[in-house]
């Protein structure tokens, strides 16, 4: 099995997400992921970039719970702080029924 490289943040924040399907946490499937150091005047943190994939026959419904009220959500992540995150773009449907989708987020260390 291959394994995408991620950044610390980037795993707890995939698995954040997880959490918020409330679901079979083998039907979320990690595509790609990518994380770059960001920095402002006062901030230091990461972007990141998240592609999954949600199979199954209630694949719409763990989307909901992942998407609905994403950018409002709070996220625990020690270390850090979610200080944006969206989906990019509209999921998309494939044709075994799953869908598609790209988060993109913003975390923030703590100091």
């Amino acid at each position: 099995m291959n394994r995408i490289p991620m950044s610390p943040s980037a795993v707890a924040l995939f698995r954040a997400l997880i959490g918020r399907a409330d679901g079979p946490r083998d039907r979320i499937l990690l595509i790609e992921a990518g994380s770059v150091e960001w920095h402002s005047l006062t901030f230091a943190g990461e972007r990141h970039f998240l592609q999954l994939r949600i199979t199954g026959s209630d694949s719409d419904a763990m989307l909901e719970r992942i998407c609905g009220g994403l950018g409002d959500a709070e996220f625990s992540i020690p270390g850090r702080t979610v200080a944006d995150i969206a989906v990019v773009g509209a999921p998309s449907r494939e044709p075994d029924g799953s869908f598609i989708l790209t988060i993109e987020a913003l975390t923030l260390a703590e100091d």
